[in-house]
């Protein structure tokens, strides 16, 4: 683990093709590194989780490469790397797990992000339809105490076709239904990080399965 740190120090201190070119092989053996820690997690969920069974760490990550075309800043590499175990693929709108690695910014994440608005809608009618049951998955206090608020953007007024009047009208303002626990950089070079990860992972999973009985209808 502290190869991938040092690594993504080195690159945020010296983020142009020049350096990365002669450093290629620290960046290589930093992937390696974090690829062992994903196969560690991967087999982890798997164990309440069937369907992240054969997924592979290649599946799960990222080019370093940024795409720069429409962002004002041209630092051509990443400064994180970051692992989306979906059993559905990286790029489906099914709920997984994400595992983000950046000094002083490093978290475990999960849900759906940037849903098209007609599953965002679907999802949201059946939070609706089953408030109960949601809100006895995100006030857990054993989900909560790991992911307090879902979702990172919110809508000022109630979302159309809902009535304005719905009690947890708040639960279906968020335009995401994903959810992040920020920790130390510490947590992932503790012995037990594993252990750490499946308890944070288990507590995520009754969350994802909520909103990928809907989702998975549409994929």
């Amino acid at each position: 683990m502290q190869l991938i740190f040092q690594f993504l120090k080195n690159i945020s201190a010296n983020n142009n093709r020049e350096w990365f070119k002669i450093h290629k092989n620290e960046y290589e053996e930093a992937c390696n590194e974090f690829n062992s820690l994903l196969e560690g997690i991967i087999a982890r969920i798997s164990t309440f989780d069937k369907s992240v069974i054969g997924v592979l760490p290649k599946d799960c990550t990222y080019r370093i490469y940024r795409d720069v075309r429409f962002s004002t800043d041209k630092s051509p590499f990443k400064t994180h790397i970051g692992g989306y175990i979906n059993p559905k693929g990286k790029k489906s709108s099914h709920a997984g797990y994400y595992v983000h690695i950046q000094p002083g910014q490093c978290m475990l994440a999960g849900g759906s992000y940037e849903l098209p608005s007609n599953i965002l809608r679907a999802v949201r009618q059946t939070v609706y339809d089953n408030i109960d049951e949601y809100i006895s998955i995100v006030d857990n206090p054993s989900f909560k105490n790991y992911f307090p608020i879902i979702g990172y953007e919110f809508l000022k007024t109630a979302p159309k076709g809902f009535p304005k009047d719905f009690k947890y009208m708040d639960y279906l303002k968020c335009k995401e239904f994903s959810c992040a626990y920020s920790v130390k950089d510490d947590f992932f070079t503790a012995p037990d990080v594993l252990d750490r990860v499946e308890e944070v992972f288990r507590q995520f999973k009754p969350f994802a399965d909520f909103i990928n009985f809907t989702i998975d209808n549409y994929e």
